[in-house]
């Protein structure tokens, strides 16, 4: 299957069709209050860059964001794919594309906060295969057994 990646906003229907399923699947994965979710209106803020994957048809099979936070610090958000499509690295080539944004955007690090269990596994590979590692909480985001914190160094800091 072939893919394309390109920037969009999030105020499209067949987005939000994606954002609704992504919040659908979640649901049962972890209590309301440890899951932060962005709305599609969220994720058309200046702050948030939306990347959305197509089939050859032009369907959305997948999306993901970055979200710049400070001159130093982007988070990846929103990270979904169909589940028809899992397992072709979409998760992958959408990844790809927001760690080179954020890299364009000259950040220092991307980190992410994701869900803890069997249905987060899938999302624990992709992260830990590009690069991420484990780390403790940031920003606000609370100490809890029912998330996971990733972070990925993008600039290496220069010897004096």
């Amino acid at each position: 299957m072939s893919i394309s990646i390109a920037l969009e906003t999030a105020l499209q229907d067949d987005v939000r069709g994606l954002v609704a399923q992504l919040n659908e699947h979640l649901l049962p994965l972890s209590p309301p209050e440890f899951q932060f979710k962005m709305s599609v209106e969220q994720m058309s803020g200046v702050d948030t860059s939306v990347f959305v994957a197509r089939d050859e048809a032009g369907t959305a099979v997948g999306m993901g964001a970055l979200k710049v936070h400070s001159s130093a610090l982007g988070e990846v958000k929103r990270m979904f794919t169909l589940p028809e499509v899992r397992g072709q690295r979409v998760g992958t080539a959408l990844l790809a594309a927001i760690i080179a944004l954020a890299r364009d955007k000259e950040l220092a690090t991307v980190m992410l906060e994701t869900g803890t269990g069997p249905g987060f596994d899938g999302a624990h590979r992709l992260y830990e295969r590009s690069g991420f590692v484990a780390r403790g909480p940031f920003l606000d985001y609370p100490d809890s057994e029912w998330s996971a914190f990733f972070e990925m160094p993008l600039t290496v800091a220069q010897p004096a």
